[in-house]
């Protein structure tokens, strides 16, 4: 890959807000609970944004963490024995991480591009990444699990109601009130339109 420089103007103030979106009190909890999902094998990263990045930069912990969620033997990804040294490698494994992830639920919307965490451009995609990763995680409720639930929002459900043909006839009876409404309304001291108004001097 090529060195890239500092930036300038446009980009720099680009970079700039999206550097200030990164929440360091969000990394302390993520932190937290990949090592409690993936046990201590993950190591700790230095505090702070390039700490961060760098912890998840080669893949494996997010490898980890994704195989975590998962019962023993149905694990999506593959982790690579001695570690990826290369960078492609690397980016692959970041890549599969992020596969993995939207089968087991993350929307689109929610993932964040490998060189966001690669090159460190946008770690705060990274953390929405995770939070959406927990929060899925805690919304299944399927034992894999681990930490406290209360670190993440659990996800709106599908709430389907069945109704009985009965109980549908029974809907068509009743006009609702978007329907609008005729009552009261009557047209009378209305005049025709155009005639002009009747003047008695």
């Amino acid at each position: 890959m090529a060195n890239k420089g500092p930036s300038y103007g446009m980009s720099r103030e680009v970079q700039s807000r999206i550097e200030k979106k990164y929440d360091e009190e969000l990394e302390q909890r993520l932190v937290q609970w990949i090592c409690i999902q993936c046990g201590d094998d993950v190591g700790t990263p230095e505090q702070g944004r390039l700490g961060f990045q760098q912890w998840l930069k080669n893949g494996l912990v997010l490898s980890k963490l994704i195989n975590s969620l998962y019962p023993k033997g149905s694990q999506p990804v593959k982790i690579p024995d001695p570690p990826p040294s290369m960078v492609f490698k690397q980016m692959e494994q970041v890549a599969q991480f992020l596969r993995a992830s939207e089968d087991y639920g993350v929307v689109k919307t929610d993932m964040f591009q490998t060189v966001d965490l690669y090159e460190g451009k946008d770690m705060a995609a990274v953390q929405r990444t995770i939070v959406a990763l927990g929060s899925i995680a805690v919304t299944k409720n399927d034992g894999q699990y681990k930490g406290d639930p209360s670190w993440f929002m659990k996800k709106a459900q599908e709430h389907k109601r069945d109704f009985s043909d009965e109980k549908l006839k029974e809907g068509k009876n009743i006009i609702g009130l978007q329907m609008g409404s005729n009552q009261g309304a009557t047209q009378s001291g209305m005049t025709g339109y155009g005639r002009p108004r009747q003047i008695i001097s």
